[in-house]
């Protein structure tokens, strides 16, 4: 039977970004075996979509050696227990080790750089060593799937990427048929949503700032996030300064929600001042939805958003340029937001439709 290994560092990546890959693969007669850390109920979902699940520890943001060996070790296990003919995974670890083993074990590995993550925005040590790993994980793959064109040059200039490896996806794509329009809300207030794990890459402190600039010249809004809190990640945003912003009022916090569709129908424009993104998934799920968006003018925002049609750039790490942008926004007329958010719908639609990605998977897998 034809075998494809499939990776990320949690379950609910595949899950709720790649279920569409699974399904196709499936239905082409393919076995998937996913490989991710356990997590029962994801692992039961995966098992649903038709895969084999199997358990590999994935250490997300440390580099520890003795960790980090055992999950390349693992990796090279499920290869010579599965014999997959091609490997396909998504998340920098996975990405890395899992790539490293393919290699080893003569396996064809197509990896997608979603994003370069908070350890590339910086130059230090740190930056300098992760390169050399990714330049030796990387130099074994088939394919490097990048989700813009500023990632995939970047991997060129250094060196971490050659020509005839590097392509572009449209992101992950969107199921245009699930994330559908919504009618504008017709609350009193205008409504704002910042979608996001809450972390200051994604600009949730510039966020909470230009609210605040917002209200001290009156404007009458909400202010809203949506997304996990106390993630492991080193910029994370700690519990307890979310917990002051909401306390004064700044902000209404909604948690986490496994569906942001119903969020995403109540408010009038969702805001992402990302500081950089591969593609940004919300802004494709607002988008489709017919919701204009303000944004960063930076990687994987500026893409999806076109500037004055289907929403509104700023300027990164700028609390004064998104307030200024996000007012804009506000004094905009209801009709004009919807005609910014139906062009935004007709954007997705056109050209980040998740076809067009399962489509590219299927042509790597179909490739001998």
């Amino acid at each position: 039977m034809r075998t494809v290994l499939v990776s990320a560092n949690t379950g609910w990546n595949l899950v709720n970004f790649r279920s569409g890959i699974i399904r196709a693969a499936r239905e082409r007669g393919w076995r998937v075996v996913a490989a991710v850390p356990p997590d029962p109920v994801a692992d039961e979902r995966l098992r649903v979509l038709g895969c084999v699940v199997e358990p590999v520890a994935v250490d997300s943001v440390g580099l520890n050696p003795r960790r980090d060996l055992a999950t390349l070790r693992r990796y090279r296990a499920l290869m010579r227990q599965y014999r997959p003919s091609h490997y396909l995974s998504w998340t920098p670890k996975p990405n890395v080790y899992g790539s490293l083993a393919a290699r080893m074990s003569g396996v064809r590995a197509a990896i997608n750089v979603s994003g370069i993550g908070s350890v590339f925005i910086a130059d230090s040590w740190l930056t300098r060593f992760v390169k050399l790993i990714y330049r030796v994980a990387f130099s074994g793959a088939r394919t490097i799937f990048f989700q813009n064109t500023s990632d995939r040059n970047l991997f060129l200039a250094a060196g971490l990427a050659r020509a005839d490896q590097a392509t572009l996806l449209p992101g992950s794509g969107i199921d245009v048929d699930h994330f559908r329009p919504a009618p504008l809300p017709e609350a009193e207030q205008l409504v704002f949503l910042l979608v996001a794990r809450l972390l200051r890459d994604k600009g949730v402190e510039e966020y909470v700032a230009a609210a605040d600039k917002l209200r001290a010249i009156g404007l009458r809004a909400r202010f809203q996030l949506l997304g996990g809190v106390g993630v492991a990640n080193p910029t994370a945003i700690p519990r307890e300064r979310l917990q002051a912003w909401v306390d004064a009022g700044t902000v209404e916090y909604l948690g986490e929600a496994d569906d942001v569709r119903p969020f995403i129908a109540a408010a009038d424009c969702v805001v992402l001042p990302s500081y950089r993104e591969g593609t940004a998934r919300v802004l494709l799920e607002a988008g489709a939805m017919a919701r204009p968006a303000v944004a960063t003018d930076v990687p994987g925002c500026r893409d999806p958003v076109e500037d004055g049609r289907t929403g509104l750039l700023c300027e990164v790490r700028s609390a004064e340029s998104l307030a200024v942008a996000m007012a804009r926004m506000a004094a905009f007329t209801p009709g004009q937001r919807r005609a910014m958010g139906e062009a935004a719908r007709a954007k997705i639609v056109a050209e980040y439709d998740q076809r067009i990605v399962v489509e590219r998977y299927l042509a790597e897998l179909d490739r001998a």
